[in-house]
């Protein structure tokens, strides 16, 4: 069931997720189409994201946007900041780990190295934050060289949580603190739970489908479309999804029978490194069950504080449940 819409304000808008933006040459979405876009959110009863470039939209777009509650997606670097307070802001991306985070809910898009080489800068970070995720940009690039590093960077992450928990903060980081709290699956749900216009009228899963249909990627979801189309409908025809059953979580073997509940399940990365939208990459699971893992770590040390930690989370002999022998 349909639970947000993503609306891309331009080409040029700020990248959020694990797919970079490519595209460089503005190209806003025409005042009508944005008008569309809004009506179809506002009939399907849709949370709106908006997704700003990093230029000042004209005037008149002020009050169209402003129509229906929103949540604002922001680059670090975008002019439109500057007219408005930081701390008032939804979201804002940073490429890069900065010195400060001038909001309080925040996504670093990070290289895993990167990630691993800052680790010390970004857990400054959390005492002055309300939400970070990290968002890693290069996952196909994951090699199991990489875990020792990875997990000790988590570790000094969690050393710093736990130091916060105790004093009564409790600020949110993505891949330790949510599989805390989660019973369930709770992915990207590109498709199911959220959907993307883009600024020429039509739907795309997530934006990184739309990216790809602008670049000329082939299209190795729906081959009843020239090759490089992967748009799912437009805003005057409705939504299409071909075999939307494919993209949900009760007809993904894998992902069903598996407990690292704060996945992201990124259908974009499955298609690109599987060819399957459903079945993740061996790079996504390990990432995942190495956070996981660290999860239970945070959750021990925390138990041991007295600090509630949520439901517990059992002990796994495997980073990849592909290599767990059950029928899938």
């Amino acid at each position: 069931m349909l639970q947000y819409l993503v609306i891309l304000l331009d080409d040029t808008s700020v990248a959020y997720c694990h797919a970079c933006n490519p595209l460089t040459e503005r190209n806003l979405m025409p005042l009508d189409t944005l008008k569309k876009a809004i009506l179809f959110g506002m009939k399907e009863n849709l949370m709106i994201q908006y997704v700003y470039p990093d230029y000042d939209l004209p005037e008149q777009y002020e009050a169209v946007l402003e129509s229906i509650d929103n949540v604002k997606i922001w680059g670090e670097s975008s002019a439109a900041t500057q007219h408005a307070a930081l701390e008032n802001m939804d979201v804002i991306i940073y490429n890069s780990v900065p010195d400060a985070i001038a909001t309080k809910n925040a996504v670093l898009r990070l290289p895993i190295k990167e990630f691993i080489a800052k680790q010390y800068d970004i857990a400054a970070l959390l005492p002055h934050v309300k939400r970070l995720n990290i968002c890693l940009t290069d996952i196909e690039n994951f090699n199991d060289g990489q875990i020792k590093d990875y997990s000790k960077a988590l570790g000094t992450l969690n050393a710093v949580l736990l130091n916060l928990f105790k004093s009564g903060k409790q600020p949110q980081l993505n891949i330790l603190t949510d599989r805390l709290q989660l019973t369930e699956m709770h992915n990207c749900g590109a498709g199911v739970s959220n959907i993307t216009v883009a600024p020429n009228g039509k739907f795309y899963l997530c934006p990184a489908f739309y990216y790809d249909e602008r670049t000329g990627v082939s299209n190795r979801m729906n081959h009843s479309k020239p090759s490089s189309e992967r748009n799912v409908g437009n805003l005057d025809s409705g939504l299409d999804i071909p075999n939307q059953q494919l993209l949900k979580l009760d007809h993904a073997p894998l992902c069903r029978n598996c407990d690292a509940y704060h996945c992201n399940r990124c259908i974009w990365l499955n298609q690109k490194l599987t060819w399957d939208n459903n079945t993740p990459s061996h790079q996504q699971c390990m990432l995942a069950h190495i956070e996981r893992n660290a999860s239970r770590d945070l959750q021990q040390l925390l138990t041991a504080a007295e600090v509630s930690a949520g439901e517990e989370i059992k002990q796994i002999d495997y980073l990849d449940p592909f290599d767990v022998k059950k029928e899938w």
